[in-house]
């Protein structure tokens, strides 16, 4: 306390002046329009250009939830545009009655987040971990999507965490098909470019050309039917020359990968108990 009381008897004179100065300005923009009217426009301008950059550091540290807000609507979009056109396909019903329905989310599956936490790209079986596990209700043989596209399938899980099988690992064989048509093929990557990999299998009597978007056919118990996988970049011959070997863009970077979604198809178990029933006898 003394040394307080002895410090502001020593400056005695500097708070005197501050003091006075204070006042004196209080007493100048008070009593003067021209000095207080500048005095607002410049506050305002400091105040304004204060707020930009706290405004854009906070939309700054929001960007990762704004992209999840995003990839949510994404997912919905999708189901919503799977469920219009099988609903479209199964009442041959036009476009006029089709909006005039009650728009019904599906109850097929079941959609839970995920990031990525590892990736690889040059591998030949390349493999991706998530951050979410058993604990949160994933388990082995989900499918998993990203904004853009298909990402692949899980393979193992634990209480936390869980491997996921890519599209970039020559283990991985989905199932798709060319919107327009219902002749179908397997999608297998044979290393290199982690953008492309090959739609095989393909009759020679389908119709498709190039350019033409690939989604999953929905003949397994992982992935629903129009899931995007990406576009027909190129077409050659199989190697027996009995179907069409088509080169196929990926929708998903996975140079990228970041947010995912994962879908758990309900029924998912029943299907594939009775099916492991039939392929034992």
């Amino acid at each position: 306390m003394r040394n307080l009381l002895n410090f502001l008897i020593k400056y005695n004179y500097w708070f005197l002046f501050l003091l006075l100065e204070v006042a004196s300005f209080i007493l100048l923009f008070r009593f003067n329009h021209y000095q207080q009217s500048v005095y607002f426009t410049s506050a305002n301008g400091v105040a304004g250009k204060v707020y930009e950059i706290s405004g854009g550091i906070t939309s700054y540290f929001h960007l990762k939830t704004a992209n999840e807000d995003l990839l949510d609507r994404n997912m919905w979009l999708e189901q919503r545009l799977s469920f219009l056109e099988n609903v479209l396909k199964e009442k041959g019903l036009d476009s006029a009655r089709l909006y005039s329905m009650e728009r019904l989310a599906p109850t097929e599956y079941q959609i839970f987040k995920a990031n990525v936490i590892k990736n690889s790209l040059n591998k030949a079986d390349n493999y991706i971990t998530l951050d979410r596990g058993t604990t949160e209700g994933i388990r082995p043989e989900m499918g998993v999507v990203d904004a853009n596209g298909v990402v692949g399938i899980v393979y193992k899980t634990s209480p936390h965490y869980s491997l996921v099988i890519p599209l970039l690992n020559s283990k991985s064989s989905i199932s798709c098909k060319i919107v327009g048509s219902d002749y179908f093929g397997y999608l297998k990557w044979e290393g290199g470019n982690s953008r492309f990999a090959y739609l095989k299998d393909l009759p020679r009597h389908a119709e498709f050309n190039l350019g033409d978007t690939v989604v999953t056919s929905g003949y397994s118990t992982v992935f629903p039917e129009g899931v995007m996988v990406g576009t027909v970049d190129d077409m050659s011959d199989s190697h027996d020359g009995l179907s069409y070997l088509l080169k196929i863009k990926l929708a998903t970077d996975f140079g990228k990968v970041s947010n995912v979604r994962v879908i758990s198809r309900n029924g998912q178990d029943e299907q594939k108990a009775l099916e492991s029933r039939a392929d034992e006898k």
